[in-house]
């Protein structure tokens, strides 16, 4: 509840008038966080109709924001397109709300600056199996809610003739720190680095990532990935990596690799971060942990 607490910071600037009404609807604490979100979602919306800003509002918005963005690293010309969105209307921050009542590990920054809690492990994950999607070898694995749109996005591709083979999915710390160092071992640390995570610093620990089938630079060519470029974000799926942005995300291209970010992430970090998965996740670990202080 301390982040939603937090965002009424920012909303205040939006209805200064209507503070306390808010303030009863979501920071009732006989309810539960997921409601919280909800009912300050909706609270958004019905307050904010047909008031209008003033510039100390507007100055407070833009200097609020643009710390959170320069503090995650975002670009300035990214920043500045957000920041009139929010300004414009409360769509950025409801949609940021919503976010925030889904599975907090999809929306969690793994990267080599940020690990995951020691010893994590998925407790839901499920063995792929042949179906719509092809797998390379037997003991993949991916968490439920991964599973599931993975069924729904391949057989939407399948429909089109369009064929999906996954070669990698979940990796345990464990299984990472053995490929780590194969790959030092196979290409040098400096090379390793920009292709492989360390162990607890992978994406594919949290059992929502996928390398489709073939992985390596050949899979760009193919027909499959010029599908999921068009088509993974309707599914909730996004590109880690993508090309022209390894000083960004510290890897470089590959267009094999997917994460499961649920629906509306997916369609958030399309409409906000021009597709890039890092800055949306970057942005929004600066945020929760700015707000959480408020």
């Amino acid at each position: 509840m301390q982040t939603v607490l937090g965002i009424l910071a920012i909303i205040l600037f939006f209805s200064c008038s209507k503070v306390e009404t808010l303030m009863k609807t979501s920071a009732s604490g006989s309810k539960s966080d997921e409601a919280g979100y909800l009912e300050l979602s909706e609270a958004i919306a019905r307050f904010s109709e047909g008031d209008n800003l003033d510039p100390d509002r507007i100055a407070f918005i833009e200097d609020s924001w643009r710390w959170n963005f320069g503090a995650a690293g975002i670009p300035d010309q990214l920043a500045k397109k957000v920041v009139a969105s929010a300004i414009e209307s409360p769509a950025f921050i409801m949609e940021l709300l919503e976010i925030m009542n889904n599975d907090p590990y999809t929306y969690f920054l793994v990267d080599k600056q940020h690990p995951l809690p020691e010893g994590y492990a998925p407790n839901d994950l499920v063995n792929l199996q042949n179906g719509a999607y092809r797998i390379s070898r037997d003991g993949l694995q991916l968490r439920k809610i991964a599973v599931e749109a993975l069924e729904e996005m391949t057989a939407a591709a399948l429909a089109e003739g369009i064929n999906l083979s996954v070669g990698s999915a979940y990796r345990s710390a464990e299984y990472q720190a053995e490929v780590y160092a194969r790959e030092v071992r196979m290409y040098g640390q400096e090379i390793a680095d920009r292709e492989s995570a360390q162990s607890g610093k992978s994406q594919h620990q949290l059992g929502l990532v996928v390398d489709f089938f073939p992985i390596d630079d050949t899979f760009a060519n193919t027909p499959a990935y010029k599908w999921l470029m068009q088509n993974a974000i309707r599914f909730g799926w996004s590109l880690s990596y993508p090309d022209g942005y390894e000083e960004v995300t510290g890897y470089r291209f590959e267009s094999w690799h997917y994460r499961y970010v649920g629906k509306d992430l997916a369609l958030f970090i399309e409409n906000y971060f021009d597709g890039i998965q890092q800055y949306a996740l970057k942005f929004i670990n600066t945020w929760q942990q700015e707000s959480s202080n408020w």
